[in-house]
């Protein structure tokens, strides 16, 4: 029988607020790294105007410490919990809650959280969106995202039909970027989640847009998919701000798991460029 580590709530919390505010300020270095890239080589001079003047509100950011974009985001938590881990002094929700209102409130950064219907603003960026995982270990890995609305509402989710197949998916993803245009601050990230089902699949999506620009599908014909999206992607003429160029997106992942027989669903997450996401092991 193995021993239970025992977690103070308390460094959840201050664990979620520490993630909170680097996200906030500090830009991956996979996505800045891919940026400086691609303000090299963009064919457009319009477009190379843009990706350096992104580059330049990345550095501003990051050493004054100010909030990368105006659209702090929605709180995305993906949590994996050891299996031989208690958690004492409160709930892990509770916990994170304390972590995402505390980091808002004193990195002034904007709180979006709001009503549906009335649009009345929360004033606290609450409730962040938790996905948990129980895994092996006494360890818990935190990945914070902050989620821009201005990409998350250029998102979907689509029940294909079985016979549409691999070639009929990536029409599909084209189409819907294409059809997206400038509206979710290109260059973007495409994170594309298939199979399982409705809801999973959206999921799938969106962990898909954290991993790291540049990393293949370990599976070969999953790695040719992306490949082939980012190369048709960039080949749309889109380009950074949506004002031309070959800069449309950094990267393409698939994440793909199986499905029902008569089922092909696909979810398409848009990210901008605005990449923040951190990550910390307790």
């Amino acid at each position: 029988m193995g021993t239970i580590r025992e977690i103070d709530a308390k460094t959840i919390e201050d664990t979620v607020y520490e993630l909170a505010l680097e996200a906030g300020y500090q830009l991956p270095k996979d996505v800045k790294d891919a940026l400086e890239e691609w303000s090299i080589k963009e064919e457009s001079p319009i477009g190379k105007g843009v990706l350096q003047d992104i580059l330049k509100n990345i550095s501003i950011a990051t050493e004054g410490e100010f909030p990368l974009c105006q659209d702090t985001g929605l709180a995305i938590l993906f949590i994996d919990i050891g299996q031989d881990v208690h958690i004492y002094g409160s709930g892990l929700t509770e916990s994170v809650n304390k972590g995402i209102e505390r980091a808002y409130k004193d990195g002034f950064l904007r709180k979006s959280t709001c009503h549906p219907f009335t649009r009345a603003n929360y004033g606290n960026n609450l409730p962040p969106v938790i996905h948990t995982s129980i895994v092996p270990g006494d360890k818990i890995k935190i990945i914070f995202d902050a989620k821009g609305g201005g990409s998350e509402s250029m998102s979907k989710v689509e029940m294909l039909k079985p016979a549409d197949g691999k070639d009929g998916m990536m029409n599909k993803v084209v189409e819907w970027v294409e059809s997206a245009g400038p509206n979710p601050c290109p260059p973007i990230i495409v994170g594309i989640g298939l199979g399982s089902d409705f809801e999973r699949s959206a999921i799938l999506a969106k962990k898909a847009t954290i991993m790291n620009i540049g990393e293949r599908n370990p599976d070969s014909d999953l790695a040719e998919v992306e490949e082939e999206l980012l190369h048709r992607i960039n080949n749309l003429g889109i380009g950074p701000a949506g004002l031309g160029g070959r800069c449309t997106a950094l990267d393409v992942h698939v994440i793909m798991e199986p499905c029902h027989i008569a089922t092909f669903p696909m979810a398409i997450n848009i990210q901008c460029w605005v990449c923040r996401h951190k990550e910390a092991i307790i």
